[in-house]
């Protein structure tokens, strides 16, 4: 399945040339995975409930056009890579302006921290379920976990 989320933008988004700030693309991109979670049983109630918690390692943004003032945007969401036992994951998000144009994508790659003892953790089924549920990026990748 597709995950779109569609956001009005805020005055507070933009930078003084009147086109979208660059850290805000990420909050956008945040804010899906979010309700993503949300919508499909894991809001921050449950994580906390569950004691895990999603930690990054990388985000990594590519900028193609630029959104401005007032403009609404489209963020779609993709799962890029997964370890087998769920453990990492990567998300691909792509940010279309409201006429349809690719704007920005952006690629995190995260895992989930056990919040009691500050460790990685593999997550509940319910959760790689949920991943599964999203439609695949065209690159996507099982992720290798190095065993030390």
């Amino acid at each position: 399945m597709s995950y779109t989320v569609k956001f009005s933008t805020r005055w507070a988004d933009f930078d003084p040339n009147n086109h979208m700030r660059h850290s805000a693309y990420n909050d956008y991109a945040a804010e899906a995975r979010v309700r993503f979670f949300n919508v499909n049983g894991f809001s921050l109630a449950k994580f906390h409930k569950e004691n895990i918690g999603p930690v990054l390692f990388s985000e990594n943004t590519n900028f193609y056009r630029e959104i401005n003032l007032s403009e609404d945007i489209t963020v779609e969401l993709f799962i890029k890579g997964l370890s087998e036992n769920g453990q990492r994951f990567k998300f691909q998000h792509k940010i279309f302006k409201q006429n349809g144009v690719l704007a920005a994508e952006i690629e995190i790659y995260g895992a989930w921290l056990d919040l009691s003892i500050r460790k990685l953790t593999v997550p509940p089924k319910e959760i790689i379920t949920t991943f599964n549920t999203l439609d695949k990026s065209n690159d996507f990748e099982i992720i290798q976990i190095n065993k030390k």
